[in-house]
């Protein structure tokens, strides 16, 4: 990575929107930016430090936000007025949450996920290659190894959670210019093995459950994102593990170590590597290539 300096982006007026009785809609901006997620993700935090009266859920997005409120306890209006003095106050450059930092190993090219896609091809844009082979190409890499050092070369942050419960939409903390693209599969798979770590756009998504999914598969993390019942001791305070905000260091392991790493889950004994970091945006815009190494300091 360079030392290139995060270019800001003007974030233009938020537009608030009514969703029936109890929700509130609030968009930032059109498009996906670290302005636009550090905003989305700043003002969902204060609103859950407030512990503000009626609110039952707040559900931060790429560059969006959902409240879900009790109107018997507080009236749209009422929120959407809080929603904009919390928007004038908080700038970014002066903010700072506590985030968590997490290991997540990743067997690349792994069995299940390579079988997946070939039993697809004819829904891929190149179907002489396998994922990892047109995602290389596409974005300039002489090798597939070199993209996958280039995808574990830098955290991700959960911008948010969705599609399907627990699902993590993890964007790439690089410069604009040093970001991987690739499209999403050009028809969807029926199939997608649980745990599969994929990429659409500039975003990469590990999937919770088996399921459809037309995200170029990569491979398979033997660790959960999504423990229902709560028996591993990292989900003991909820059930979804990473939660927007959080970020990821990728760590490209073989099939030994993600073999053990599965016995100890499936024995109740895994214990993630993890520890907690004040994520400061402002030093992250100066020299992200800086910042990011503290980040994966954080649990070397």
């Amino acid at each position: 990575m360079t030392e290139t300096e995060i270019k800001r982006q003007q974030l233009p007026s938020p537009r608030y929107e009514h969703g029936g009785d109890d929700y509130v809609f609030v968009e930032l901006d059109e498009a996906m930016s670290f302005d636009a997620n550090f905003k989305a993700q700043a003002i969902t935090q204060e609103i859950r430090n407030r512990d503000l009266s009626g609110i039952i859920e707040v559900a931060p997005a790429n560059a969006s936000y959902l409240i879900q409120f009790n109107p018997k306890q507080l009236h749209a209006n009422a929120l959407i007025k809080e929603l904009q003095t919390l928007e004038s106050d908080i700038d970014i450059t002066d903010y700072q949450w506590e985030a968590t930092v997490y290991d997540i190993p990743i067997l690349y090219e792994a069995p299940w996920t390579h079988e997946t896609l070939m039993e697809f091809r004819e829904r891929h844009q190149d179907p002489d290659a396998t994922d990892l082979e047109y995602s290389a190409r596409i974005n300039g890499f002489e090798s597939v190894q070199s993209f996958i050092d280039h995808h574990t070369g830098a955290p991700h942050m959960v911008t948010m959670v969705g599609f399907v419960p627990g699902l993590p939409f993890c964007f790439q903390m690089r410069p604009r210019e040093e970001q991987i693209e690739v499209p999403k599969y050009e028809q969807p798979r029926t199939a997608t093995p649980s745990r599969a770590v994929g990429f659409g756009g500039a975003f990469t998504a590990i999937y919770p459950v088996q399921g459809a999914g037309g995200y170029q598969l990569y491979g398979r993390t033997p660790v959960e994102v999504l423990n229902v019942e709560q028996e591993l001791a990292d989900f003991d305070e909820s059930m979804v593990l990473p939660n927007p905000g959080d970020l990821l260091n990728f760590r490209q392991i073989d099939r030994d170590e993600y073999d053990a790493i599965r016995e100890e889950i499936e024995s109740g004994t895994y214990r993630y590597t993890k520890d907690t970091i004040e994520f400061q945006p402002d030093e992250f815009f100066k020299n992200p290539t800086r910042y990011n190494k503290r980040i994966v300091e954080v649990i070397s």
